[in-house]
């Protein structure tokens, strides 16, 4: 219990960063009447990624084997099978944005293969989020001084602090071809314009102030 006033505050945080991590998706496809065609081709395709992939080893941070799929595709008077479709997911996460744009496109340009993304965030543990809240805090406290100060009063201690949480705002990505290299014998080119991550931070604080002044 708390002898005297009390002042609860709300502080907030909003920043700004460049990403750090760019993830993708590479999905291999198939398609045929027979199913076991349709599983020899799905894994041949997911075979050529990964040697692709491979090969770009040391510019890729992590990357995973994700949803495995094979299914019918019937009819609608019936369940008489007329083929048979596969999809394989592999998600890639890169640090290294120079290079983003030529491995998206050697895999598109694989057969029967789908690219998709990039997703820009940030790290887990990036020091963004530490620095939005401690900006929310001293927010918070910055408050708590001004209301204090228009009462006549100061404050003297911090009674509660909690975290109300915070969100990250990946924002999408820009990104242009250029397909004039193409036409003058050379490799398309695809250059993507990284955009700031938004992250806010939100605390509710109690401080105890002086006996206010109200004459």
């Amino acid at each position: 219990m708390v002898d005297g006033p009390v002042v609860t505050v709300r502080g907030e945080s909003y920043r700004e960063a460049d990403p750090e991590i760019a993830r993708f998706s590479v999905t291999a496809l198939a398609r045929d009447r027979d199913r076991e065609a349709v599983l020899s081709r799905l894994a041949e395709r997911a075979a050529a990624v990964r040697v692709l992939l491979d090969s770009a080893e040391s510019s890729i941070d992590r990357r995973e084997t994700g949803d495995l799929r094979v299914w019918p595709e019937t009819r609608r008077s019936g369940e008489r099978v007329v083929a048979w479709h596969g999809s394989v997911v592999t998600t890639v996460t890169v640090s290294d944005f120079t290079t983003l744009g030529e491995l998206m496109l050697r895999l598109a340009d694989q057969d029967q293969v789908e690219v998709a993304g990039p997703w820009w965030s940030l790290r887990p543990d990036s020091p963004t989020y530490r620095e939005a809240r401690h900006d929310a805090i001293t927010d918070a406290l910055q408050r708590a001084r001004e209301y204090a100060e228009a009462l006549g009063a100061q404050v003297t201690d911090l009674i509660e602090l909690a975290d109300e949480g915070g969100t990250a705002q990946p924002m999408m990505a820009r990104m242009a071809f250029d397909a004039g290299g193409a036409a003058g014998g050379g490799a398309p080119v695809l250059e993507f314009d990284p955009q700031p991550q938004g992250v806010h931070a939100a605390v509710r604080a109690r401080f105890a102030i002086t006996r206010p002044v109200l004459s």
